[in-house]
């Protein structure tokens, strides 16, 4: 059985300590492709060593995270340019709109996440979307940019059912993770309508525990508890949800 994590920090500094553990134990209970988004510059060389360490199993995105989109932003943008330009990636991700931490930055948020859309379309790569706050906004710009070279994931898909099927019009793939298994997630209660094939798995560690983690620190061995919840929300076998989910991610992603 083969599982993806299609979102996993995995440079993150709260894995500094037993990174290869984490790993090796995702890799021994079936999660063996790792799917890794950007933050922003400083995170580069961390992922591009993950790359090195575990050259089977990381799949590297580049971009610009939109709560770190600041006064230096087109610096940032440059860099994610660079990189593009230097090497392959999966795709541009994690780009988007956040505004539960600052409104004040919304515009320079919105250039960034049109900007990286179009990068994503030039090299004919999926974009990975963060959505905290803003689904209007996020949406108003698919609508501009929709095209038969748009699409990717909708990562960390909170929604509603309406939502989650506009997002799919977009050629979106929902990204399911931790919160599909919190008792007020409430997107648990009409996934069931939303055919598998426009799922993925994810963690987005090490945030967004599934329970009964919830509150600690995530990591990828943990999307088995999402999958198992997904067992029970399609009535399919586990074996079944990790092959349609990988496959899913394989059609995204090319890999």
């Amino acid at each position: 059985m083969i599982i993806t994590d299609t979102h996993t920090h995995l440079y993150s500094e709260a894995f500094d300590e037993d990174r290869n553990e984490i790993i090796d134990r995702a890799i021994a209970q079936g999660v063996s492709r790792f799917f890794i988004p950007a933050i922003d510059s400083e995170y580069t060389k961390a992922m591009l060593q993950l790359e090195k360490d575990y050259p089977n199993n990381m799949f590297l995105m580049m971009g610009l995270h939109p709560t770190h989109v600041k006064d230096n932003y087109k610096e940032e943008l440059k860099h994610v340019e660079d990189m593009l330009a230097k090497r392959h990636f999966y795709a541009v991700g994690e780009i988007g709109i956040d505004l539960y931490w600052d409104t004040s930055t919304l515009g320079i948020q919105q250039e960034a996440f049109k900007h990286q859309i179009r990068l994503a379309k030039q090299y004919k790569l999926p974009i990975v979307i963060h959505c905290r706050n803003a689904f209007d906004d996020i949406f108003e710009i698919l609508e501009t940019e929709k095209s038969d070279d748009l699409f990717g994931v909708f990562h960390c898909f909170t929604g509603t059912l309406e939502q989650a099927h506009q997002a799919i019009s977009y050629n979106m793939k929902l990204g399911i993770g931790g919160v599909a298994t919190f008792k007020n997630g409430k997107i648990d209660t009409f996934l069931n309508q939303i055919e598998i094939k426009h799922i993925v798995l994810e963690t987005d560690s090490p945030y967004l525990a599934p329970v009964p983690y919830r509150g600690k620190r995530n990591e990828s061995v943990y999307v088995i508890k999402v999958l198992e919840k997904l067992v029970d929300i399609y009535g399919i076998s586990p074996e079944d949800i990790a092959a349609i989910t990988t496959q899913n991610s394989k059609d995204v992603f090319k890999v």
